[in-house]
Parts: structure tokens; C-alpha cells; sequence
């Protein structure tokens, strides 16, 4: 088997890609992105009233990612922020930042330093389309407005939050709208993506189907 450079998972926003990454992650050893992680790590700060242009040293030499059975946890400074950066308030904020130049040119040189000798698996929603336009493998995961809505429903449930599911589904909705009409970098398969719907899937379904599409290109 050859040596895994860069997987390459984008989606839109419930889609699974979080959970495939880690998976495939843990599989095959490999680092891990979460590149909407990083979007709210700067919501995070500025309302910490760090100034913008000090984030980036501080995502670059204070942050911290570790994958748990069933998650993905970050820490600033040995404190465990994870559930800080799943907040509403939190996810509004980086969707705004999502669309400054001045944001994305930051984020970057820090997503690429990602990639290291053990390869890496790289979550987000233009990863293989602009960040990692080299990468050999790209998967594009996606599924209906109202599947997604259901995995957040059922997700946030999980976390004892309130939800309402027609409210998800709007939210998805203009949350789908905004990514794929954006100017800077807009959600939408690589040219030379393999495009999954995981509409009538599990997450075992999907990650048996990549381990396939690993194994195809690089054994």
C-alpha cells in the first residue's frame, strides 16, 4: 500500500463529513482537519476580545486537536474548548468570518502545515477544491435537507439541547444557500470528487465505501 498523503472529505453543513474524518482517521492513523473548527476557534477568540490578526499565532502555537472514541476535542492551553465552540452564538459568528478574504488568507498556510509524514484527512467545504487541490483522494459527502436535519436533531438532542426541527431545516437550508453563493471559495464537488449521498446510508456504509475508494487508489 502506498503512503496516504491527503484525503480530502467536503460537504455541506450535516452532511457526516465530521464523523467519516474521524473515522477514517483512526483506521488508517492519520492527522485530522476539522477546517470549520478553525473558522470557529476565531469566533471563539474575538469574543474573547483577542484582536483578528493575533488569532492566527495563537491557532498555531496554542491549539491542540485529539481524537476520543467518539469526537473530536480541541484545547487552548490544556483547556478543553470543544463545547464552547458548538455553541449558536459561536456558529453564527464564524459563518460571518467564513467570508472574509482576510480570514480565509490566514487559515491558509495553517491548514496545509496540517499535513504531516503520517498523511492527513482533511474535513471541511473546500478542501479539495482549494486547499488541497493536490490531494489524491477527494470524497464530496452529502445528503437531503431533511436527513441532515434529522442527524442535527438527533445530535443536539444528545447534548440535552432544545431543538426544533423545522427551524433545522431552515437553518440547513440558508446555511446551503450562503456556502454555495459565496464569492470567496463556494461549496461544490472537485472537479474530481467522488460525490456520495448518504441519504438511505449509515456512517458504516460510507466509511466501508471509502475504505474501498482508499484502497482502490492507493494499494
Amino acid at each position: 500500500m502506498d503512503r496516504i498523503n491527503v484525503i480530502t472529505v467536503d460537504g455541506p453543513s450535516a452532511s457526516g463529513k465530521g464523523s467519516l474524518a474521524r473515522k477514517i482517521a483512526q483506521i488508517f492513523d492519520l492527522a485530522i482537519l476539522d477546517s470549520g473548527s478553525l473558522y470557529r476557534l476565531y469566533a471563539f477568540f474575538l469574543e474573547e476580545g483577542i484582536d483578528l490578526r493575533s488569532i492566527p499565532k495563537i491557532i498555531k502555537t496554542n491549539i491542540e486537536f485529539k481524537i476520543t472514541q467518539d469526537d473530536l476535542r480541541i484545547t487552548y492551553l490544556k483547556d478543553d474548548i470543544t463545547d464552547k465552540l458548538r455553541s449558536e452564538k459561536i456558529a453564527v459568528k464564524a459563518s460571518e468570518l467564513s467570508s472574509l478574504a482576510e480570514v480565509r488568507d490566514a487559515l491558509f498556510d495553517i491548514q496545509r502545515a496540517f499535513y504531516t509524514h503520517k498523511g492527513l484527512v482533511a474535513d471541511g467545504r473546500d478542501m479539495g477544491t482549494v486547499v488541497f487541490k493536490d490531494a489524491k483522494l477527494k470524497i464530496y459527502l452529502t445528503a437531503t435537507v431533511e436527513v441532515r436535519a434529522r442527524r442535527r436533531y438527533l445530535e443536539l438532542q444528545k447534548r440535552g439541547q432544545e431543538v426544533n426541527m423545522p427551524a433545522l431545516i431552515a437553518d440547513i437550508e440558508q446555511r446551503d444557500l450562503k456556502d454555495s453563493s459565496r464569492e470567496l471559495s463556494p461549496l461544490l464537488p472537485a472537479d474530481d470528487a467522488h460525490v456520495i449521498d448518504s441519504s438511505d446510508m449509515s456512517l458504516e456504509d460510507v466509511i466501508k465505501i471509502t475504505k474501498n475508494l482508499i484502497k482502490e487508489e492507493y494499494i
